[in-house]
């Protein structure tokens, strides 16, 4: 382990100095200090305080390599009213994460050079927290998406297979064949079987959200699945399969792992089918939270490794139009605050290790995407971290989402484990629940996609 000093004897000298803490990494769980100096990290080990310029003291509290939530709707532009980009990056930010990827269907549609430009324009130095933004794959974009899934900002490509509408929506074989032909990166995938859901559209109860799995079924789920995976695999590319919530999907998908990564949610993990009962269509989401034995299945398939990130497919809607009578309400909840709490309540109860939740919230994401220098805590990589107390109890109120809609299924609800402070490239942007920061977002780089920044 490093001393106060260089080989060659020489002072080190660091911006800030996060001291007595406990870190979490790639390389296990110790105390270490981490100095930082020009939103990089510049030195791990044991270091005196007389070497920064700033130290801020972390005994008591875990250091985590930067959460990334890979999976969120921020709803700018065209649905401010039940979000923006200031406001989801702050909710995020409040939450203990530190970097997003936020999706197409937006008003327009992300589908397009310009309208990527147009979201990354709107994002810099306004969101807390830096960002990538997917381009929706369609029929319409194909000879485009080579070069759209390699500008700066772009996540690359996200495809609709299910649950969407208008040019969004690629429900055919030879609509994903014809994507995936032209793609490099690797895609994501929305996997739900659009023509089985028109067909038990019958099955929807008025009224009773409680009939939403009902209709969106399991089967619908793996079909989509399974069809995706046979056309990755026929076309020699990879794909990513978003919130996976059923135990046959789980199955299936452990024996495609050479093709096809895996992201759960935290309420999918948390939340069964008999919430309905209790919280309506607060609970109703695309895919739907299902019966228990899905949830089992989650976590098993969390437990063997098959499950390789988690994303908290944050889409948030104001309380009057989740209250309208269902189906007429729509699909969707907030959830990139409540990520980090929830999980670590999680840890706390046994259920997954610390190690393991980084895994699947930092260097999980930086695997599967090709992220450049974020998602671990090494000499060189930026200087993101989520601070969490790991013994602290709190419970989480509506008052407390940052999110425009101000609500949260697990209002009420006490966790033990909770984000203390967020630094994004160096920047303490949160601490103790206040912002203390400006916004400085910037674009996440992709190993796949490195040129310069405009």
């Amino acid at each position: 382990m490093r001393g106060p000093t260089g080989e060659d004897g020489m002072t080190e000298t660091f911006d800030l100095l996060l001291k007595g803490g406990t870190l979490v990494n790639h390389d296990g769980t110790g105390a270490r200090d981490v100095g930082l100096r020009g939103g990089r990290i510049t030195g791990i080990g044991s270091f005196d305080p007389a070497q920064a310029g700033e130290t801020l003291d972390c005994t008591g509290l875990h250091i985590l390599p930067g959460v990334i939530d890979t999976q969120v709707h921020f709803r700018e532009p065209g649905l401010e009213h039940k979000e923006d980009l200031e406001s989801g990056s702050r909710a995020a930010v409040m939450g203990g994460v530190t970097a997003v990827f936020e999706m197409p269907n937006t008003n327009p549609l992300t589908t397009s050079g310009d309208a990527l430009a147009d979201k990354v324009r709107r994002a810099r130095n306004r969101m807390h927290c830096d960002f990538a933004f997917f381009v929706g794959g369609t029929h319409e974009n194909v000879k485009d998406l080579p070069e759209l899934e390699n500008l700066p900002g772009s996540a690359g490509i996200k495809v609709f297979i299910g649950s969407s509408t208008g040019s969004l929506l690629v429900a055919d074989d030879p609509g994903v064949r014809a994507i995936l032909k032209v793609i490099r990166r690797r895609a994501s995938f929305h996997c739900e079987h659009e023509p089985r859901l028109d067909e038990r559209k019958h099955l929807r109860v008025p009224g009773d959200a409680a009939s939403h799995p009902v209709w969106r079924d399991e089967i619908a789920a793996l079909t989509a699945t399974m069809r995706l995976v046979n056309l990755a695999r026929e076309e020699g590319k990879r794909v990513h399969v978003l919130h996976v919530t059923s135990q046959e999907e789980i199955e299936y998908l452990r024996d495609h792992k050479d093709v096809a990564t895996v992201e759960v949610t935290p309420h999918h993990l948390t939340m069964e089918a008999s919430w309905y009962a209790r919280l309506g269509s607060l609970v109703q989401m695309n895919p739907p939270v299902r019966e228990a034995r899905h949830r089992a299945a989650l976590w098993r398939g969390l437990a063997e490794g098959v499950v390789d990130v988690l994303g908290s497919d944050h889409a948030p809607h104001t309380l009057e139009e989740k209250a309208r009578p269902y189906p007429d309400s729509p699909s969707g909840m907030t959830g990139v605050q409540t990520l980090v709490p929830m999980m670590l309540d999680h840890v706390n109860a046994g259920r997954l290790s610390l190690e393991r939740f980084v895994d699947l919230s930092s260097a999980g994401p930086a695997r599967i995407f090709d992220i450049a220098t974020k998602g671990r805590i090494a000499v060189g990589y930026d200087a993101d971290f989520t601070i969490v107390d790991l013994k602290r109890r709190e419970t989480i109120r509506n008052g407390w989402i940052a999110s425009k809609p101000g609500w949260t299924p697990y209002d009420g609800v006490e966790v033990t484990g909770w984000p203390v402070g967020t630094f994004v490239r160096g920047h303490k942007v949160m601490w103790e629940g206040e912002l203390t920061t400006p916004s400085q977002g910037a674009p996440v780089r992709f190993l796949e996609a490195l040129k310069p920044l405009p």
